[in-house]
Formats: C-alpha cells, structure tokens, sequence
C-alpha cells in the first residue's frame, strides 16, 4: 500500500503511519511525494506522537513509476497530488479535511486533519479486510 501526498511531509506519511499501526504488520506500506520537501511536518510528528504512532524517522521520498507499479493500492491525499494509473493498481483519491481553511492552525489544525486521515485509513482497513 502505498500513500502519496505532495511534500511527504505531512499526509502520506501520516496516513501510511496510521496503516501500519492498525494492520499490524499484515500490510506492507510506504509514502512518497510528487515534490517532495525536506523534512517532516513537526506538527504531523507530534499529532501522531499523541496516539502512539512514531513517524519520526521517516525522510521525504519523490515518488517512482516503479513505487506505483509495485503497490496493490495506492492512496492519494489532498488535492496538490496526482498520481496517473496504472494498470492493475487501485487507485483512491481522498479529499481530506483542511482546517486552515476554516481559520484553525497549529497543533489543532493537525489533530484535526490526523483524525479526518484515521477514519479513512480504518474505513479502508476494513475495506481491504473482507
């Protein structure tokens, strides 16, 4: 399974973080970024920090026809990323939540977006369960 956002800083990583954590070990995930930056998002580190995910070693990965090859699912968030298809790869787009929009930064805005970003992981966890 692989999550792609733009920087890799922030969504995918969270998203992919949030996986692995829910299946245990069964699903084998990754994330990239279409321009990826060059560090993590501090507030995505802390926000998953609070419900014991640790991101805090992952490094912004540009992402690879081969990565999108290689993945079962693909995951796309936020609406900056695109990701062309491939065949015999699923590909979802999620429109997640953006707070900043609303006026809400900082810490809050991310728990906000890591909450909106766990919902979907479990829906889809549940999804690719049966």
């Amino acid at each position: 399974m692989l999550f792609v956002c733009a920087r890799n800083g922030g969504k995918s990583p969270m998203a992919a973080g949030l996986m692995a954590a829910r299946a245990g070990g069964r699903v084998r995930v990754s994330s990239a970024g279409t321009a990826p930056g060059a560090a993590l998002n501090a507030l995505s580190v802390a926000a998953l920090a609070e419900v014991g995910v640790d991101i805090s070693g992952h490094v912004p990965t540009r992402l690879t026809d081969g990565m999108v090859a290689a993945a079962d699912v693909v995951v796309v968030l936020g609406r900056e990323a695109h990701v062309d298809p491939v065949p015999g790869t699923a590909v979802e787009v999620w429109e997640t939540d953006e707070p900043s929009e609303r006026g809400i930064d900082g810490i809050e805005r991310m728990r906000l977006v890591r909450d909106d970003i766990a919902a979907r992981v479990r829906d889809l966890a549940d999804r690719l369960a049966t």
